[in-house]
């Protein structure tokens, strides 16, 4: 049995108090500095304001990390949810977290912009941490809960917590793209990643494509069957046979709280001294992101720079404000796209600064929700151009903040959001010149052409809200709690021959030949997009 078939079913644990769980890598929490006790303060986030008034509703509990690794805390309440803390240690954190997690998974489900490192020490430290969490939730979930996982870090835990609680109403969410069938066949535990994830009852995904990624991919591996957005998933492993649902659910932002801010007098009037601190030019455009290897930073700093070079673009007329917030720097990949980004800024202004003129404003690092409100208002232009993403809620955010209806949005295809928001000037970041070209539109369009526009965005964004999105998705998930489907396909599912290997047997992390334990498998890296 591999090592994920190797949690044995316990129905002998007590159940415990929160009809509802949440589990994510995170607890909603960041240490206070400005306490001196070392306490906690809120880091609210889209996914807090969604599952917040339910956790509150039905005595819930929030599982995860507190960020802090090698310290063991006790569960505690903060503004009313209640955390259930899961202890990383400085090696989980190494190899799990930033190992397995970000420099295995998350390149590998951006379409390999970077190559993935494949190394089995890190792949049983992500088994670890996931039984962790698994263990936890088996622990604080009352009976017939219901249990809402989130994203890439933790794609086992839901068969883990089906064989410890079967009396469980199990989801996930998929935060990130889920990758084309040939991108994912890379992996070398890509059958194990799809059985964690068939222990949940309704799996979502971002887009239609990448929901059908999946279920390409189980069938690919897998050979179960699919009808629609259903797959059928066989007995075995020690569970008995049901069905999954596999479908989208597009995430969304607190679009009425966002609407709020940017009518506080106080946000507009720093939104003014924003534009006023940059030298009030005519087009002020924005860029915000994590400094990430997918966010496409380059390419529009590329496009950018060209466009002043060129003459299309009037230093004296546009400034670029890039906000990089600092993200995972200790990653040999993100040392290097923040190398190559400051290198491009000062290039940028180096060759085409004056005296009291800066083309590009580089900012690296976060500001809070109300500094980043006004620079929304303050920006003309917001530049989104990520070579992948799997939905990027900055781009809402921005819309949202247009309480006017004017300013303009350049975003790129190879975004989620660029499936809702078709009122965007939409672009292929990874073409230099259809980026430019994107950018001039963007900067010229007429005011009646930005108004018509974001009008169509904003209406999309005040209905698709991140509260329909969690009420949308749980809805779901108790329906097929409370409608069980027949589970017995009328056609007997063949499984391939290749699956678990006897209890006794320890699976082979690939069907490769044996390698060194922590060696790269470079030649399993395709540079394919």
């Amino acid at each position: 049995m591999s090592t994920v078939d190797s949690a044995e079913t316990s129905t002998d644990t007590p159940f415990g108090d929160s009809d509802f769980v949440v589990v994510a890598n995170r607890l909603p929490v960041d240490r206070d500095p400005h306490d001196a006790n070392h306490g906690w303060r809120t880091s609210p986030g889209g996914l807090v304001t969604a599952v917040a008034p339910v956790m509150k509703a039905q005595e819930g509990a929030w599982i995860g990390w507190t960020g802090v690794a090698d310290e063991d805390f006790e569960p505690f309440t903060i503004d009313g949810m209640h955390l259930t803390p899961v202890t990383l240690t400085s090696e989980d954190v190494l190899r799990y977290y930033e190992g397995f997690s970000n420099a295995t998974l998350w390149p590998l489900y951006h379409d390999v912009i970077v190559p993935p490192e494949y190394h089995r020490t890190w792949w049983d430290a992500y088994v670890r941490v996931n039984e962790r969490f698994a263990a936890k939730v088996a622990e604080v979930a009352a009976q017939s809960a219901t249990v809402w996982v989130h994203d890439y870090q933790l794609q086992l835990v839901p068969q883990m917590v089906r064989r410890l609680r079967p009396d469980l109403a199990i989801g996930f969410f998929n935060h990130i793209p889920f990758p084309p069938y040939e991108l994912f066949a890379q992996l070398p535990w890509r059958d194990e990643i799809l059985r964690g994830l068939l222990g949940a009852d309704l799996i979502g995904f971002q887009r239609p494509a990448d929901a059908a990624n999946f279920r390409r991919a189980v069938r690919g591996r897998l050979g179960y069957a699919t009808k629609g957005s259903t797959v059928s998933v066989p007995p075995g492993d020690f569970l008995p046979a049901h069905l999954v649902r596999a479908e989208p659910f597009p995430i969304s932002i607190d679009t009425p709280y966002l609407e709020e801010l940017a009518r506080d007098p106080k946000i507009v009037e720093r939104a003014k001294q924003i534009r006023e601190e940059v030298g009030n030019p005519r087009v002020v455009m924005l860029g915000v992101d994590r400094m990430d290897y997918t966010k496409g930073i380059r390419h529009r700093l590329k496009a950018f720079g060209e466009l002043l070079a060129e003459g299309r673009l009037d230093v004296e007329d546009v400034v670029l404000i890039q906000i990089a917030t600092p993200s995972r720097e200790r990653l040999e990949q993100y040392k290097i796209i923040r190398h190559d980004v400051e290198l491009a800024v000062g290039r940028i202004n180096g060759e085409q600064v004056d005296v009291g003129s800066i083309p590009v404003r580089y900012l690296h690092h976060s500001y809070p929700r109300d500094e980043m409100t006004a620079f929304f208002l303050a920006a003309d232009v917001m530049l989104v151009t990520a070579l992948r993403d799997g939905m990027n809620l900055v781009a809402k955010e921005y819309v949202a903040c247009r309480r006017r209806d004017d300013g303009a949005l350049v975003l790129s295809e190879f975004t989620g959001a660029a499936e809702q928001l078709k009122g965007a000037v939409m672009v292929n970041p990874h073409d230099i010149a259809d980026l430019k070209a994107g950018i001039l539109e963007a900067v010229q369009m007429d005011e009646r052409t930005r108004t018509r526009r974001m009008k169509q965005m904003r209406k999309r964004v005040a209905t698709d809200t991140v509260s329909r999105w969690s009420k949308n998705f749980l809805a779901e998930l108790e329906h097929i709690k409370d409608n069980p489907e027949a589970i017995v396909p009328e056609q007997p599912v063949v499984q391939k021959k290749r699956t678990a290997p006897p209890p006794d047997v320890p699976a082979a992390p690939s069907d490769r030949a044996e390698r060194p334990d922590d060696a790269e498998w470079t030649d399993d890296i395709s540079t394919a997009r």
